[in-house]
């Protein structure tokens, strides 16, 4: 009778397992090969498109992974517009300098003339960024789908998980680790400051009233050419290269320049100082595939962070709202 009773019990507990487990399916290769199979082509094919006439579209897709993914779960809630009752995470001052999110809705539609409603603004969004990594000369890094979209904004606890670069690098790496990615992951991460621009609202207090002492001294007049002013204006087109040897290319001369004291940022400057993160700052500075095989184990990591899938979320029709709006 016993055995009777174990053998019931037992059918329920992975008759439940296996309802679970298919309202919560994990994230997989390949995703859309029987719903829409041509997905990652036509995303590919529309990042190529775009960066051949916006050049600096890549550097947005690839910052849109780390914004989107980082705050509670990689569902596209960035993308999100204010309404009448809800902050959009885009107006945040985490987001200063965030653009091109209309590049993003260019793929969307594209997609949804090959399959309408079938492939998430949240998987457009780390597909896009994947192929802008490519697009940039970096690794090709192959990444899992499956997820499904948010319906709110989280701009109200965005700052309590987005570490800021004027943070101690102990923050920094809590942070990161909060979400799985240990040093040298983040080491790797932040080498996306390679490429693009800071604009002087991030800088200049490295800058005013006094040069930070720390700074290579010749590099300060180039810095101080492009940001002249002590107080800039936030819609100003003022800004310095991240790397102004190979600006367009996210390769490993990030970690020279950092070693070099030419970092932009504070925390460009502490991971070259820090004793963390030193040792892979300089492992980085000499191997390229070394900073490659961490940043692509990092991106993957930060891409799975806390998806919803199964029947959570939804499939927006357009990126910038949820579909209760529409």
């Amino acid at each position: 009778m016993a055995s009777k009773h174990l053998f019931f019990f037992a059918i329920l507990f992975f008759s439940a397992v296996s309802v679970f487990a298919e309202e919560n399916p994990s994230l997989v290769m390949d995703y859309y090969k029987d719903t829409c199979p041509q997905a990652e082509e036509i995303i590919k094919e529309q990042v190529k498109l775009l960066y051949k006439r916006h050049k600096n579209t890549a550097f947005s897709w690839l910052r849109n992974i780390f914004h989107d993914c980082f705050v509670e779960s990689c569902d596209a809630s960035l993308l999100l517009d204010s309404t009448r009752r809800m902050l959009s995470e885009k107006e945040t001052d985490r987001s200063f300098g965030m653009r091109n999110f209309r590049y993003i809705e260019t793929i969307k539609e594209a997609v949804e003339r090959e399959c309408p409603g079938v492939v998430s603004c949240a998987d457009i969004l780390v597909l896009s960024g994947r192929d802008g990594i490519v697009a940039l000369g970096g690794p090709h890094i192959p990444l899992k789908t499956g997820r499904r979209d948010g319906r709110k904004s989280r701009a109200d606890i965005l700052e309590q998980h987005l570490p800021d670069h004027n943070e101690s690098m102990s923050v920094v790496l809590e942070r990161f680790a909060n979400i799985g990615i240990n040093t040298p992951g983040v080491v790797a991460l932040l080498g996306s400051h390679s490429v693009g621009r800071t604009h002087c609202v991030k800088l200049v207090h490295r800058l005013y009233p006094e040069v930070d002492p720390q700074l290579n001294p010749d590099h300060v007049p180039h810095m101080l050419k492009k940001c002249p002013d002590p107080i800039p204006d936030p819609k100003a087109v003022q800004y310095v290269r991240n790397d102004r040897g190979t600006p367009m290319v996210l390769d490993n001369n990030y970690y020279r320049n950092i070693l070099d004291n030419k970092g932009l940022m504070l925390v460009d400057h502490q991971l070259a100082m820090d004793k963390r993160t030193k040792p892979y700052v300089k492992k980085m500075a000499k191997s390229q595939n070394y900073f490659f095989k961490e940043f692509a184990r990092a991106i993957t990591i930060l891409s799975e962070n806390n998806p919803l899938t199964g029947t959570k979320g939804e499939i927006r029709k357009q990126c910038n709202l949820a579909n209760k709006l529409h």
